[in-house]
């Protein structure tokens, strides 16, 4: 079809409608420049499409009483597009390096992954998180590649030095000044609320009181032939915080132990180190109705007093804070430098700018 001046509507007419056209066909070509609405950001030309972004969104806020909505919505979206093009950027690496993670890497991982539950209970958690199957071996192999490359780049190339570990322990003995016993604690809980979620190893949980209490008492009894406290922790241990890591409290103070519970402080006072208490009646002060019941063990106490630096637990301790405080650095420089070398156009955040006014 072709445009001229003596149509119906006149010259001026004509000319608007041509520079409209015009107009539409630019905004097309910045559209097909980007890819698209669909696309939100490029990595050396990969696209980031809007489906991954909200995917991995309905993941993060899958389970949540409250969703979040207006410029919380934007900002977590906002994250989580900066950590797929940070991925993306690692990926790239990965494969100059020659360090993807392999078929055989990624079935392995999936396999230690899905072994403490069934065929069913795994299903059952993949559509919680609204992921796939093939979602979820994607994500297995970005860990497993990031893993890899972020081991070759940074992690085994730090070194803590013992002259590292003297000069920060001469600049913060104070730290290592426990002015109070500290008690070393984990614990196995069991809880008689219905339908709350769990997160340990058999997906076992209480329904009742009745069935709190015959569930305890059978870890109890296991305990007494032997069992090992962390496995079963793992295995049945209902509190949400603590399964995964085999029950571990962590050190609590004495001045905190005197403000728990009676049964529990009087139960862990009369412990040595290794040894577990009786089962415990957790009673809410509100109510002073039973919520849950648990058998606690000392795993270890700490008399107050300084700790020498010779202490081989305070240079392990010291060792650990400063080679994850130096690997948290060099990740943040090494990210930078490979943003440096690529070229990137998030066009997500420009949009967010847009619409707000600024940036223009």
């Amino acid at each position: 079809m072709v445009l001229t001046t003596d149509w119906p509507f006149g010259p001026t007419a004509g000319a608007r409608l041509a520079l409209v056209l015009g107009l539409l066909l630019v905004a097309s070509g910045c559209s097909s420049a980007r890819g698209g609405d669909d696309v939100l950001a490029k990595v050396d030309g990969r696209k980031i499409y809007r489906a991954e972004v909200d995917k991995y969104y309905a993941n993060q806020t899958a389970g949540s009483d409250q969703q979040p909505s207006g410029e919380q919505s934007t900002s977590l979206r906002l994250s989580i597009l900066s950590q797929m093009i940070d991925d993306e950027l690692l990926m790239r690496r990965a494969e100059k390096l020659g360090l993807l993670a392999t078929d055989e890497e990624v079935e392995r991982k999936l396999t230690e992954v899905k072994s403490p539950y069934t065929e069913e209970q795994f299903k059952q958690r993949l559509k919680e998180k609204k992921i796939t199957l093939d979602d979820f071996k994607r994500d297995l192999r970005r860990s497993l590649t990031r893993e890899k490359v972020l081991n070759k780049e940074i992690t085994s190339k730090i070194n803590i030095s013992d002259q590292d570990i003297t000069d920060y322990y001469s600049s913060h003995r104070a730290e290592f000044n426990l002015i109070e016993p500290q008690y070393h604690l984990a614990q196995i809980f069991v809880t008689p609320t219905p339908n709350s979620q769990v997160r340990n190893f058999q997906n076992s949980k209480a329904q009742t009181d009745a069935e709190a209490k015959k569930k305890i008492q059978m870890i109890a009894n296991r305990l007494d032939s032997g069992e090992d406290f962390a496995s079963l922790a793992m295995n049945y241990s209902e509190d949400t915080e603590t399964s995964t890591n085999g029950g571990d409290l962590g050190f609590t103070p004495e001045s905190a132990l005197r403000n728990t519970d009676p049964a529990t402080r009087e139960a862990v006072m009369k412990l040595k180190p290794g040894q577990y208490g009786p089962v415990i009646a957790v009673i809410n002060p509100a109510n002073r109705q039973v919520y849950g019941y648990r058998i606690v063990k000392l795993v270890a106490k700490e008399p107050a007093g300084q700790r020498a630096l010779n202490d081989p637990r305070v240079q392990q301790a010291i060792r650990e804070q400063l080679r994850e405080r130096r690997e948290q650095l060099l990740k943040a420089a090494y990210y930078e430098v490979l943003r440096d070398h690529a070229k990137i156009e998030n066009y997500f955040a420009q949009e967010v700018l847009d619409n707000t006014g600024a940036g223009r």
